[in-house]
């Protein structure tokens, strides 16, 4: 028998974009399972692959010795040495455009981010369903060879829970709603007043479970969890993989464009976003989520939504466009869900 083919997948970064991969790499094994998958990604992201088979995560210590030049020309002896056939290129920025040098004589077929169709959509002149994310990375696959699929997807099972995270979580018979108010920019975020009095609503007969990270989100999510009952807040009390096993067990996620959404949707959850400043016609709606999962912010107000694609470009009155957005259509829309 021929040995299995060997893919490199790169995809350094962010959270949200490297959890996009995980959907497109499910459907690769599972199409492909005598295909061997390495992916190179931060050590914090390995979780995200727990449940793949054939595939295991190399971690570059990009602060260290694979930084620089040289840095990188070890990490791609290192990774040769693994007998990788092909590259498949999900980020495509200056880092692995050196790497794709050092692997001279490998098929290496990198993402194309589409960047002239996404100008088009913020500077106004083009307002349509741009290709998603999940299809460009499947792109690339296909670049090499591979008629990858991704209709019909599977999902991971639900987690089952540690005796710690169930006491943290408590027992009863509720929905549990997870909420991940934040962003990496406060102009992709939901005013805090109005998300809070969908929580005070929802809280009355959900569990309402919320996620975040750093010190200053912890403060916030600590102040809402004390003000009402049937609120947790799990922000600092979790390893990112116990985090992961909750979201499996949620009704429905309610998140910003970031990558809580993305996180939900490779699990399989019914995720529901709210978009200010930024649009799902830039690509970056959760995987196999209904168009009616994405909440947005009114056009007619803030004609010039997009601003951006990542919501760091926006003029000053829009950082109020999420406002349009009623905190009885948020709680409308997640109690349809459920």
């Amino acid at each position: 028998m021929p040995k299995p083919k060997h893919i490199l997948v790169i995809r350094l970064s962010a959270m949200g974009d490297v959890a996009m991969s995980v959907p497109v790499l499910r459907a690769f094994t599972l199409q492909y399972p005598n295909i061997k998958l390495t992916v190179l990604t931060r050590d914090f992201f390995k979780p995200f692959f727990r449940d793949l088979e054939n595939v295991t995560v190399f971690s570059p210590d990009l602060k260290g010795k694979h930084k620089g030049l040289l840095g990188l020309y070890k990490l791609s002896k290192t990774l040769k040495s693994l007998d990788i056939d092909q590259v498949a290129d999900l980020h495509n920025v200056l880092r692995t455009k050196i790497l794709k040098f050092f692997f001279f004589g490998k098929t290496f077929k990198q993402i194309d981010k589409g960047r002239d169709e996404k100008k088009a959509l913020v500077e106004g002149r083009l307002f349509e369903q741009l290709k998603t994310t999940h299809e460009r990375y499947a792109e690339v696959f296909r670049s090499l060879g591979y008629t990858i699929t991704l209709s019909n997807p599977s999902f991971p099972k639900k987690q089952k829970l540690t005796e710690s995270t169930q006491q943290l979580l408590g027992k009863d018979n509720k929905n549990w709603i997870g909420i991940a108010p934040f962003a990496q920019y406060a102009s992709k975020m939901y005013s805090l007043d109005l998300l809070e009095r969908v929580i005070a609503q929802l809280s009355k007969t959900h569990k309402i479970v919320l996620f975040g990270g750093g010190e200053k989100e912890i403060k916030i999510l600590n102040k809402i969890e004390n003000k009402y009952k049937n609120v947790i807040n799990l922000a600092g009390k979790c390893s990112l993989n116990q985090e992961l096993n909750v979201i499996s067990n949620l009704d429905v996620m309610l998140a910003m464009d970031s990558g809580n959404a993305h996180i939900a949707a490779m699990l399989g959850k019914k995720v529901i976003t709210i978009w200010s400043v930024t649009h799902p016609f830039a690509g970056f709606k959760p995987f196999n989520q209904p168009e009616t999962f994405s909440l947005l912010a009114n056009r007619s107000q803030f004609p010039l939504i997009p601003t951006s694609i990542y919501g760091n470009k926006f003029p000053e009155n829009y950082k109020e466009a999420s406002r349009t957005i009623a905190p009885n259509t948020v709680i409308k829309k997640i109690e349809s869900v459920l």
